[in-house]
């Protein structure tokens, strides 16, 4: 059974700094494509950013510059290394992994979830 833990969120004034780990295990295969979402209060969970085996990152526009998604993909870890913390980037924040990325749009494994606040 796959499982996804997800470590490291926490309370952080506005332009701090968290970094988020996910470590998947049960699964017989390294994962093609791992990433993160984020859940603000009241809205839909969204996209934040997404790496690829090949190393390739994608990130939400409202990110870029700001985080950083890194992995190894032979252990299938996964990280976001937050900066600038901004208040719109509290959430809870979700823990992706897929074979491939059109996998992980649609239907990947999650991780429980963990929660990111951001104060002024």
């Amino acid at each position: 059974q796959v499982q996804l833990v997800e470590s490291g969120g926490g309370l952080v004034e506005a332009g701090g700094s968290l970094r988020l780990s996910c470590v998947a295990s049960g699964s017989r295969h390294s994962f093609g494509a791992m990433g993160w979402y984020r859940q603000a209060p009241g809205k839909e969970r969204e996209l934040v950013a997404y790496i690829l085996s090949s190393r390739i990152p994608v990130y939400a526009d409202s990110v870029k510059g700001r985080f950083t998604i890194s992995s190894e993909s032979a252990r299938n870890t996964v990280y976001l290394q937050m900066n600038s913390l901004k208040l719109e980037d509290t959430g809870v924040y979700y823990c992706a992994a897929a074979l491939n990325r059109q996998i992980l749009a649609q239907g990947p494994y999650w991780g429980q979830g963990t929660q990111v606040t951001v104060s002024s």
